[in-house]
């Protein structure tokens, strides 16, 4: 089994069911569920023009290669309702696959660690919560050394997950 790190938002409709939906069905997909950060609440990247979008993340166990995984997450927010829409635009969730224990990968598909992790404050702030020691296997420094680094300012602590 395999360590992954699981980004969710969404700021589509019941934001809030939308995450949990999510988690209830990666786990009927086979993911076992070690740890879940608290939802943060944090304004849109991107395209500015949009509702503010509720982020988490959570640690699961698999046995399944990135691409199945990849797959599984795209079948996911398929069944909860996601559309194509413009690329950083509204949607009703997103699933990221962070990272893959110290997996490092780059293919047509998938880009391991999630290139732009160490830049959202959305996704460190999370993962501070849950796997603070994780260390990007690129950069060499750990979540905690991460957050020293990013502004948080805008991202506000919601409820569970």
């Amino acid at each position: 089994m395999r360590t992954i790190g699981v980004g969710l938002g969404s700021n589509l409709g019941d934001r809030l069911n939308n995450l949990r939906q999510a988690v209830e069905l990666l786990k009927n997909c086979g993911f076992l569920v070690k740890d879940r950060s608290d939802v943060f609440e944090t304004p849109p990247l991107g395209v500015e023009e949009q509702p503010y979008f509720l982020n988490a993340c959570l640690l699961a166990e698999y046995d399944g290669k990135p691409e199945e995984i990849l797959r599984c997450f795209k079948k996911i927010e398929a069944r909860i309702g996601r559309k194509p829409r413009e690329r950083w635009g509204p949607r009703e969730i997103d699933l990221d696959i962070l990272f893959i224990d110290d997996l490092v990968l780059s293919n047509d598909e998938l880009v391991i660690p999630h290139p732009q992790l160490h830049k959202r404050p959305f996704v460190i702030m999370p993962l501070l919560q849950i796997c603070p020691k994780w260390r990007h296997p690129l950069l060499g420094v750990t979540v905690e050394d991460l957050y020293k680094n990013i502004d948080a300012s805008s991202v506000i602590r919601i409820t569970n997950l």
